[in-house]
């Protein structure tokens, strides 16, 4: 369709068929010749007493961009494809037909051939997912490297201070002359500690208790006691009955464990003793005392010692009678 050159008019005339707003227009315009087109479409936008927010507000095109389509000011617009639909846009807004419009665009505006760039001042950048994804795992790293700093500075804060270890002084050599192949001393390290002894107890000669262990066992299964005849002397905690008397004391020489039983199997004390302690308890019939070690428990009635058990299994009632 031809281009209408003519000069403005005052009809409501619609140049093609899907104006709707014609009816709100006052008058029919037409572009001028002079000048290039941004200038006819602004000369023809002042004619209908529109402003550049009204042309923007009907075309949804930003107000900048309609000012710069006006000026031919091609550096302020998005790539030529945006600008031929705005330039479109803006002739179906003045009733103008669009087409013949949008031809006299393409003859007067210069065609560069460049890169397409976004509309509206979009910006691409391929790598700035990348960027995001390096900058959330640096702030990950860095919050596992902070926080097992602070958990190691918590775990030294919460250790004991360890003391010096004091080690004995090497006794110094011999004076004179070394001599190859002659023996060293023993280092203190390589001795043999004293024999630790359980203090409130009485102290056992080995000898004599190999001699006892050897004695034949009496009738109510301890060895002989009456050489010794020793008096209980508490030397840890006793447990079982508190009151003293012609009760049974069994008191443990080295750890051991005692497991007293009533009739039945029930089981009334249980429990590893230690050098030192002992259990006191009723020599009554039915209850059974059971020790894994019995030559390391000795027996006391009356709190006088009457030996040391040689077996395992030993009913009370038969330590009361011995």
């Amino acid at each position: 369709m031809p281009l209408d050159t003519g000069d403005i008019t005052e009809e409501r005339i619609a140049p093609y068929a899907d104006d709707q707003i014609a009816a709100l227009r006052p008058i029919r315009v037409v572009l001028d010749e002079t000048g290039h087109v941004g200038a006819a479409l602004r000369a023809a936008r002042q004619r209908l007493g529109m402003a550049e927010d009204d042309i923007a507000q009907f075309t949804r095109v930003r107000a900048a961009y309609v000012a710069a389509i006006e000026a031919f000011d091609f550096d302020a617009l998005p790539a030529r494809p945006y600008v031929v639909g705005y330039v479109r846009a803006y002739a179906m807004a003045l009733g103008l037909e669009p087409e013949g419009v949008v031809t006299r665009f393409h003859a007067e505006a210069p065609s560069v051939d460049v890169k397409l760039r976004p509309p509206g001042g979009v910006s691409y950048d391929a790598f700035a997912s990348i960027r995001r994804l390096l900058v959330v795992g640096a702030v990950v790293v860095t919050a596992v490297i902070v926080w097992n700093v602070a958990r190691r500075t918590e775990l030294r804060a919460s250790e004991p201070s360890s003391a010096p270890v004091l080690r004995p002084a090497r006794a110094a050599p011999a004076a004179g002359p070394a001599q190859i192949g002659a023996p060293l001393p023993t280092p203190p390290e390589a001795t043999t500690p004293p024999v630790y002894q359980t203090p409130g107890l009485t102290t056992v000669d080995p000898a004599a208790a190999s001699t006892a262990s050897a004695r034949p066992s009496t009738p109510g299964g301890l060895t002989d006691g009456a050489a010794g005849g020793g008096r209980f002397t508490p030397a840890g905690v006793v447990y079982g009955a508190a009151a003293p008397g012609g009760d049974v004391v069994l008191q443990a020489h080295k750890s051991t464990s005692l497991i007293v039983r009533g009739p039945g199997g029930a089981v009334y004390f249980a429990r590893l003793l230690t050098p030192g302690q002992a259990w006191r308890g009723p020599a009554a019939a039915g209850l059974t005392v059971d020790v894994a070690a019995p030559a390391s428990m000795e027996v006391f009635i009356g709190d006088v010692s009457r030996g040391r058990l040689t077996q395992t299994q030993t009913p009370l009632a038969r330590l009361g009678e011995s």
